[in-house]
């Protein structure tokens, strides 16, 4: 991995893979909605790597610019994380659409179609890395969060066939499945602290996972047994639980 592409870089998980990268001295191109954050994290980068970064405006909604956006980069990456998603108001997306629209077309529709163009450049080249950031959440639906689950399961199965096509021409594809990151996307939410990751360490766990061309990533590791026991309750049971 030499040049790595960071969709949503602002956020509190991509800014640490993207500290990770730079300690690397790997050349990053972070690319998001707020051109003023992505000023401040470049230049923070700069000074205390003397990595060599780009940014560029990229807006996961506006799908007809995505093509747009991939072919105006000088430099194309030579591996990608997809890092942008709204949790969202589960109770407002009940009662609203555009809620629940905004939820999708973040954590699904817009991660689909940025990395359908990027996965067409890769498989044309013969190589590349591409990582997506989907959720333990999208395992099985929960009445606390299954809009947002459900975006997120829908894009797990799209990296499966991402990966599935991709491995016969050199194209390597992780799922990063986190649980709990103490991120801003959580702000105001009690986690178990026992459970609940710091950015820095998902960010490594990331970026060493692309690097040894995982194919997923449970991050906490005890998510994975959390999340089998949870598909193992029986319907009848797990109905009636308040989760």
């Amino acid at each position: 991995m030499n040049h790595l592409l960071i969709l949503g870089a602002n956020s509190g998980i991509a800014e640490a893979v993207a500290y990770e990268a730079a300690d690397k001295g790997i050349k990053l191109t972070l690319a998001g909605r707020s051109e003023e954050k992505l000023i401040a994290l470049k230049s923070d980068l700069t000074i205390k790597y003397e990595s060599e970064v780009d940014y560029v405006l990229f807006d996961a909604f506006n799908i007809s610019l995505h093509e747009a956006f991939y072919d105006s980069l000088p430099n194309k990456p030579d591996a990608v994380l997809c890092a942008f998603g709204i949790l969202g108001s589960q109770e407002k997306a009940q009662q609203d659409w555009q809620e629940t629209n905004a939820v999708i077309e973040s954590n699904f529709t817009g991660a689909i179609s940025i990395l359908n163009i990027i996965a067409n450049d890769f498989e044309e080249k013969g190589a590349g890395i591409i990582a997506g950031i989907s959720s333990v959440a999208g395992e099985r639906g929960r009445q606390s969060n299954y809009i947002y689950g459900a975006a997120k399961a829908g894009f797990t199965a799209y990296l499966s066939g991402l990966r599935n096509r991709m491995a016969k021409s050199g194209v390597h594809v992780l799922t990063v499945k986190p649980g709990f990151v103490k991120t801003k996307m959580l702000e105001g939410l009690e986690t178990p602290g026992p459970l609940t990751a710091k950015p820095e360490d998902a960010g490594k766990a990331i970026l060493s996972a692309m690097i040894k061309k995982r194919n997923t990533l449970y991050y906490k590791s005890i998510w994975r047994l959390i999340m089998y026991i949870i598909k193992s309750i029986p319907e009848p049971i797990f109905k009636k639980l308040n989760l």
